[in-house]
């Protein structure tokens, strides 16, 4: 398989080793996904990278692979039919809030038109964000959408996969109301995988074990401190002033300081709803998150602990990690 290249902390890199994930996209191949695939996860944990280098694997493997990211207004169609493309092309050069929209859109158009038009049989289509598009309000819509490609196919299709990534916690309440797609997990890179991705990083750096334990694996957060010159200081300040977290500390002092000690407490034990909803909002917590049991997960789940409290993996995002 080749590796695709990745823009990494202003570096071109190549897709670092997320081994399981790999062989989980094959098994979709396989059988093709009877529900659309909704991947969630921190935000910064590699899921685009996934996709992308899900997209050109599904190439090797015979499919016509279109990946799609409006809102960075982001598109790649490993396909020959110059039409498709260029339809993608014309929605990436609209103004911004028409391209994502019509993006989001052409990700569901086309493997309708690749598949009854152009009698292609293998079709993927993988979506990256595409909730903030089209709006939270109609995620479960959207997921309705990409379901009727896999559950009621154009005539004449072999196989199609469809996948979609969000960061958005709350897509989840909306899109988990109903049985319309297969919604998985995915933790930040594993060990393996981010050890090849910190030694990418040229320069100065600390220890790997220095690194994992300030990130717990998350890829933005080593870009963010490979920029900062690894000022942790500098960092954590940012995160702080960009989250807002001194007005969530002023408002929610003791339930936040149990939440970094430990995250699962706050789903255990009856905190306010309102605070939930806030670290969600945020993205500073997974809520109600799976089991460790690797069935669940896209990838490997998280370790047992995380950080250096001991904290355990699983619940509170690396944003304040």
């Amino acid at each position: 398989m080749r590796r695709v290249e990745l823009g990494f902390a202003g570096l071109k890199v190549e897709f670092c080793d997320r081994e399981r994930a790999i062989k989980q996209v094959e098994e979709f191949a396989e059988r093709g996904t009877w529900h659309p695939v909704v991947v969630f996860g921190p935000k910064g944990c590699g899921k685009t990278a996934w996709l992308k280098q899900a997209a050109e694997l599904l190439r090797e493997l015979g499919f016509e692979a279109i990946y799609v990211d409006p809102m960075r207004k982001d598109f790649v169609a490993h396909t020959d039919v110059k039409e498709v493309v260029d339809k993608f092309a014309e929605a990436a050069s609209e103004a911004v809030g028409v391209a994502q929209l019509k993006l989001a859109t052409l990700a569901i158009d086309s493997v309708k038109w690749l598949v009854s038009r152009w009698r292609r049989g293998r079709v993927a289509v993988l979506v990256d964000d595409a909730f903030q598009a089209v709006g939270l309000d109609k995620a479960a819509m959207y997921v309705k959408a990409l379901l009727g490609l896999t559950e009621y196919p154009p005539e004449g299709y072999e196989k199609v996969v469809a996948i979609a990534a969000t960061s958005e916690g709350t897509s989840r309440w909306e899109i988990g109301r109903h049985r319309w797609a297969t919604i998985r997990p995915m933790w930040n890179l594993p060990r393996k995988g981010f050890e090849e991705l910190y030694e990418k990083l040229p320069g100065p750096k600390p220890g790997f074990e220095e690194a994992w334990r300030l990130t717990g694996g998350n890829p933005e957060m080593l870009a963010k401190l490979y920029e900062a010159k690894w000022n942790v200081d500098g960092v954590v300040a940012d995160l702080i002033k960009v989250k807002r977290l001194k007005n969530l500390a002023r408002k929610w002092g003791p339930y936040l300081r149990e939440a970094v000690e430990n995250p699962g407490n706050v789903w255990e034990r009856n905190h306010p709803e309102e605070f939930k909803n806030e670290l969600i909002a945020k993205n500073l917590i997974v809520y109600d998150m799976y089991d460790r049991d690797p069935w669940f997960w896209i990838d490997e789940p998280p370790p047992e602990r995380s950080g250096a409290r001991g904290r355990k993996g699983g619940c509170l995002a690396d944003s304040i990690t």
